[in-house]
């Protein structure tokens, strides 16, 4: 069950990387707050690519790296923490981006963070090397 669940996630972030780098970017730009810009000292469309390229990253990571599973789990959670700032601006403001065009998909986004973070964390987790 945790193989399904991993390999889900690994393609959610694959997903969400590839629409950050294509036909979603300009929409995510849209959603950065301006906070964001002068605290990593770089512009919007830098923010969106990096992030974009992470997700990549460690969606392929969740897949090519099964050694190092439980590690990359903290990180991908870690990553979901990172953003969460930006989807509560994106929620406060009302901006629209790619698929979060309403104030309810906005909320339910805001209230998919925290499951993202475990999901991370549970599909990561190897049961069997905890009981040794």
């Amino acid at each position: 069950m945790r193989l399904i669940a991993r390999a889900a996630l690994a393609a959610l972030l694959l997903a969400a990387g590839v629409s950050h780098l294509t036909w979603g970017r300009r929409g995510y730009r849209i959603v950065v707050p301006d906070w964001a810009t002068r605290l990593l000292r770089t512009d919007k469309d830098t923010i969106v690519v990096a992030s974009g390229v992470v997700e990549i990253m460690l969606g392929g990571a969740l897949v090519a790296l099964p050694a190092e599973r439980r590690r990359v789990g903290w990180v991908v959670a870690a990553f979901f923490v990172a953003v969460f700032p930006g989807n509560v601006h994106q929620w406060r403001t009302r901006r629209s981006a790619p698929m979060l065009e309403t104030d309810r998909a906005r909320l339910l986004r805001l209230l998919l963070q925290p499951v993202l973070v475990a999901w991370a964390l549970w599909s990561t987790f190897d049961a069997r090397r905890r009981a040794r």
